[in-house]
């Protein structure tokens, strides 16, 4: 005896040719374009992201490798860091002003094809000097807890320096190996393109670069008209 072999249907009693209007899904096809789906949406969204991040690297963040000694104990040779380019913007009246004590990143001025990395000594106005191993700011010596004595080891004298208006006197925290404005002289506020903001490599000593400097009791430098010339102070008359 022969026994028909029984088609089972998809829908129970119901076979889709029964009803052109049926229309029939499948899981696996319906799983496979909600994936392609999803994977075109974040390719797009990475497609954005990336070009925020490289607008963020052009105009706002930029990274840097330090190379040299000249700001040990703070920054070693080989570190690479993030320098913020929007800080100093003149464009922005609520930017802030170059402080005394800001680690800032500039055009090295002899060969503005380099880029330094110094710290910031001397405003404009202001009257730098060294004597004994220490600088002395408008007749003030700096309390400069940043520094290594071991790295400071020279007590060379220096001629008093005036900072000239949109100018700056910086200095490397190694004093004793340090190429700065007590060689080359003072720095164009337009040379100054940054200033040092987080050390991302390496990761074990990723941290924020602070300020780093409490200065106290600094008197205020010599003032100037905007021709360039200075005004005597009051009590030297």
């Amino acid at each position: 005896m022969l026994t028909r072999n029984k088609q089972t249907l998809p829908f129970g009693g119901i076979h889709p040719d029964d009803d052109p209007d049926i229309e029939i899904h499948n899981p696996r096809d319906a799983a496979r374009e909600h994936l392609w789906h999803e994977s075109r949406l974040l390719f797009r969204d990475l497609i954005f992201a990336l070009m925020l991040l490289a607008l963020v690297m052009v105009f706002i963040i930029q990274p840097v490798k330090v190379e040299g000694t000249s700001m040990l104990p703070h920054l070693h040779d080989g570190e690479r860091i993030f320098v913020n380019k929007l800080i100093y913007y003149d464009d922005y009246r609520c930017a802030p002003k170059v402080q005394r004590g800001d680690v800032i990143v500039f055009w090295f001025p002899d060969d503005p094809s380099k880029s330094y990395i110094k710290r910031v000594i001397g405003l404009p106005g202001d009257t730098v000097e060294m004597h004994d191993g220490r600088v002395r700011v408008n007749g003030k010596d700096l309390e400069e807890g940043y520094l290594d004595p071991q790295l400071n080891l020279s007590h060379a004298s220096r001629a008093p320096v005036y900072v000239k208006p949109n100018y700056y006197f910086v200095m490397g925290d190694n004093r004793d190996n340090s190429s700065d404005s007590r060689i080359w002289g003072l720095v164009p506020k337009k040379y100054v393109y940054g200033k040092a903001l987080f050390r991302y490599w390496p990761l074990s000593t990723a941290s924020l670069i602070s300020h780093d400097a409490h200065y106290s009791a600094i008197p205020p430098g010599t003032p100037f008209r905007r021709d360039g010339g200075s005004i005597s102070d009051p009590d030297d008359q």
